[in-house]
């Protein structure tokens, strides 16, 4: 399906509880194990469901918090799945078990994905903060594996565990994982106080070649999410491998883009607000307000417009030769100067564009 402004949400984030019993140093929900008043209920989420599928056909991704702790989550996946929706999970690992597993699979889940922000256990445990959880991850890959249910790994890249990658993405080989997303720290949430546990702009950078230089090694899919200079770097890399700048930029908007935020990607709270990423805290649309209708908001949000409209970002971001395959990440430039439109502060690329250009295009 396509929408009449050519945007379709592509993938959904459905924060369906945000209890949760870890205690992660980089939550973006701030998430901890207690009850949260007004959390939308059953019916509330089928309405929502119901709504997107009568436009859309994305892939919705049952998150939290943890989702396993909602009595109800089969039911949802189910019935998401009724309704001709791509249905996967983002649980912790603890709650893993073979019994699950099979809920799971029974219930319409295609994929979980599972978080190891280490490959030692000290690394991963002193980041999640729960004792065990390193040993969880690991048990819970197994149990996926063994019964049948897709899984790929996310690792929340940082100072203290970028040198680890290498060894994380062999773990995740090697447990049998379907993809490796790294995922680039965004100050938000909990993360606030991990500032400096961000890495530089130049080691992004490093980071984003060494892993363009092992796509083609390595027998799973491997890419990174929240690192929309990615694509930029793609681009860059395939010109030295002499292909055309054409085929190179063809190649890569098929594959996928930078940002996805209010372009093909949303994120629903568990009271209804939704976002245009769980990391970017600014309000599009209240889904309760508007009679659970998600297309409307996501059609008419100004923010999602103001997103969408991506020659008039700020700084570098809105005249930038890549700015259709990037964007830069909205969510990080929001944390760090309080407007999503502004320039990507952690890129070190200069556009290519003569100042003349650069001024007409800001209207300077």
């Amino acid at each position: 399906m396509t929408c009449d402004n050519g945007y379709s949400p592509r993938l959904i984030a459905l924060e369906v509880t945000r209890t949760c019993y870890m205690h992660c140093r980089h939550c973006r929900a701030g998430a901890t194990n207690e009850r949260y008043n007004d959390e939308f209920s059953s019916e509330e989420i089928f309405k929502v469901l119901d709504n997107i599928a009568s436009f859309a056909e994305p892939i919705i991704i049952l998150t939290g918090g943890e989702p396993m702790l909602r009595g109800d989550i089969y039911d949802i996946a189910s019935y998401g799945t009724q309704h001709g929706l791509t249905m996967v999970m983002a649980p912790c690992g603890f709650l893993i078990t073979n019994e699950t597993i099979e809920k799971m699979k029974k219930a319409g889940i295609k994929r979980i994905s599972l978080s190891l922000d280490g490959a030692r256990r000290e690394t991963h445990d002193n980041f999640r903060q729960v004792k065990g959880s390193f040993d969880g991850v690991l048990k819970a890959a197994d149990l996926a594996g063994r019964g049948g249910l897709e899984f790929q790994i996310n690792t929340t890249v940082h100072r203290q565990n970028m040198d680890e990658l290498p060894k994380i993405l062999e773990l995740a080989v090697g447990l049998g994982a379907k993809a490796f997303h790294p995922f680039l720290l965004v100050p938000t949430g909990r993360a606030k106080n991990l500032v400096d546990q961000e890495i530089s702009p130049e080691e992004y950078e490093q980071i984003l070649n060494w892993i363009y230089e092992q796509r083609e090694t390595v027998p799973i899919h491997f890419k990174p999410t929240c690192a929309p200079h990615y694509y930029r770097v793609c681009i860059q890399r395939e010109r030295e491998r002499k292909e055309t700048a054409s085929h190179s930029l063809h190649r890569f908007d098929r594959m996928s883009k930078g940002c996805m935020g209010g372009q093909s990607f949303a994120f629903i709270s568990h009271t209804g607000k939704v976002y245009i990423c769980g990391f970017l805290e600014k309000e599009a649309g209240d889904l309760r307000d508007e009679d659970y209708d998600f297309r409307k908001i996501w059609d008419s949000s100004p923010l999602f417009l103001n997103i969408r409209d991506i020659d008039h970002y700020g700084g570098k971001c809105g005249y930038c030769e890549y700015r259709q395959v990037c964007g830069g990440c909205r969510a990080r430039a929001y944390a760090l100067t309080g407007d999503c439109l502004a320039e990507e502060p952690f890129c070190v690329y200069t556009p290519n564009i003569p100042v003349q250009d650069r001024e007409a295009k800001h209207g300077k």
